[in-house]
């Protein structure tokens, strides 16, 4: 995602803070751990600045400082490397809220689950999966994102995804439209089109479909109170729970 000017001078800011205090090795360091490419590449020098002024944050990347290195080193071109700043941005953003513990890849890296794990007020979990949508977020985009990150999602625990958008503000995807659409093919017994999709034909599609509790739509460079929107999937077999997903719909409209 572009990043404004003003995004490299707080970067530039932040290096010559961290120079005059007492943590700014420890977290230079881990900045360079996680990151260790040019270090006046743009993500070097946010991921330096979310460090320097999040001790959550910092704390959360020191935890997983290998897997999210490995991912970082293994996103082959720019638009992975996006695809991982999305991850990290959306746990970054949740942590600013302090009812919220967030846990990296906790079903192991490489398998098939979800990026995040959350638990809200030392309670119950659930999950998080992050995509980022590369096209214009019309219906069909939308539909083919959410359907690809079912696979994802594991049973017995409320999960979600967020979609990572631009071009648009987060209320204006519709997500009723697109779930809708893949419901109606689905309902027509369309099996070879879910099959070659990865699914066990459409009661596979529903099967899946059914672990998904909510979506959230994200746009980071929208005005205030546009950021983020929430869709619910009222046919979830676990819903996510309305105070967690009130706690991460806030989170998601902040900075």
């Amino acid at each position: 995602m572009a990043r404004s000017s003003s995004t490299s001078r707080a970067g530039a800011n932040a290096t010559n803070q961290r120079a005059a205090s007492p943590s700014g090795t420890a977290v230079d360091r881990l900045a360079r751990h996680l990151h260790d490419r040019d270090p006046e590449d743009p993500l070097a020098i946010e991921l330096a600045t979310w460090l320097e002024a999040s001790p959550r944050f910092r704390a959360f990347a020191d935890t997983y400082r290998d897997k999210i290195r490995k991912k970082l080193h293994g996103a082959g071109d720019a638009d992975a490397v996006r695809d991982v700043r999305a991850e990290l941005q959306i746990a970054r953003l949740l942590l600013a809220e302090r009812r919220f513990e967030v846990a990296f890849e906790a079903y192991g890296a490489g398998r098939a689950g979800p990026d995040l794990t959350v638990t809200f007020r030392a309670g119950r979990r659930f999950n998080i999966e992050v995509t980022r949508l590369r096209r214009v977020p019309d219906p069909t985009a939308v539909g083919a994102a959410v359907l690809a990150k079912l696979h994802q999602l594991p049973p017995s625990v409320p999960n979600a995804v967020v979609l990572a958008i631009d071009g648009m503000t987060a209320d204006a995807v519709d997500m009723a439209v697109a779930t809708q659409a893949l419901r109606a093919r689905a309902d027509a017994k369309d099996e070879a089109w879910f099959s070659r999709r990865g699914f066990d034909g459409t009661r596979g599609f529903y099967e899946r479909y059914l672990r998904l509790g909510a979506v959230f739509a994200w746009n980071e460079l929208a005005d205030d109170g546009r950021r983020a929107a929430l869709w619910t999937n009222r046919s979830a077999r676990i819903a996510l729970p309305e105070p967690a997903a009130r706690a991460c719909l806030g989170s998601l409209q902040g900075p």
